[in-house]
């Protein structure tokens, strides 16, 4: 892939997911606002375009054999993948952490005043998740499906309630965008999910637990933004 100023992060990441640890370790953000290129971001941060180019091209150029093309499947597979992947690890997660930072409240809050906002802001985003990937399990991720059988037994693809694809992938796009809000902010809060000096296990494990479900979330609405929703774009007017 050839990295020019115009490429955009997201189509930097789709091309190799390893290039993701470098854009995290210089805070740029990868799948909320993957549509924004090299050089807007680079400008935005101060940092040296060429420098970045040689990382990411030193990253690129060593593949792994192991490493997945998730571009090469077929999109109705990824979005099956998504969401036995993805959307199975917020449902099985999202209680555990709820408990943690409940007992963390109890046991931590009249000293860490800001656990109380973490908190909330978390059980926001599971409320919110649950929600959103319902809304992509019984809405568009069918109709995602619908049209890669309608492209391959070339039938006619039956118009939806909600006219185009691209409606609610408008939608979903602006929910993962208040996702990458909220989970910016308790990166913030918890000082990029450090533990600190007075915390015990529990308050480890649920910081822990925090961190890798961020990073869980990121690569999910990358796969989303940057691979699934643009294929579905195309896929559809292609068939129409």
């Amino acid at each position: 892939m050839e990295l020019l100023e115009n490429t955009t992060i997201g189509e930097i990441v789709a091309e190799d997911y390893r290039t993701a640890t470098l854009f995290s370790n210089l805070g740029i953000d990868f799948c909320c606002k993957g549509y924004k290129t090299l050089t807007e971001v680079t400008v935005k941060k101060n940092l040296d375009l060429d420098n970045i180019k040689h990382d990411l091209n030193k990253i690129m150029q060593k593949r792994e054999d192991t490493s997945v093309d998730f571009k090469s499947w077929e999109i109705d597979l990824l979005a099956d993948y998504i969401e036995k992947t993805h959307h199975r690890y917020v449902e099985e997660k999202t209680q555990v952490i709820l408990l943690l930072l409940n007992k963390l409240c109890k046991v931590h809050g009249h000293n860490h005043a800001e656990l109380f906002e973490i908190q909330q802001l978390f059980t926001e985003s599971a409320q919110d998740l649950a929600t959103h990937m319902k809304k992509e399990e019984l809405i568009l991720f069918p109709f995602i499906r619908k049209m890669v059988k309608a492209k391959r037994s070339n039938q006619p693809l039956e118009m939806p309630h909600f006219g185009s694809v691209n409606n609610p992938i408008e939608m979903m796009m602006e929910e993962h965008e208040n996702e990458g809000d909220r989970f910016r902010k308790m990166a913030e809060l918890t000082n990029e999910y450090q533990t600190p000096s007075d915390g015990c296990t529990t308050y480890h494990t649920a910081f822990n637990m925090l961190a890798d479900f961020e990073k869980n979330l990121h690569q999910h609405i990358h796969l989303e933004n940057n691979i699934l929703f643009p294929s579905a774009v195309i896929m559809e007017k292609t068939i129409r």
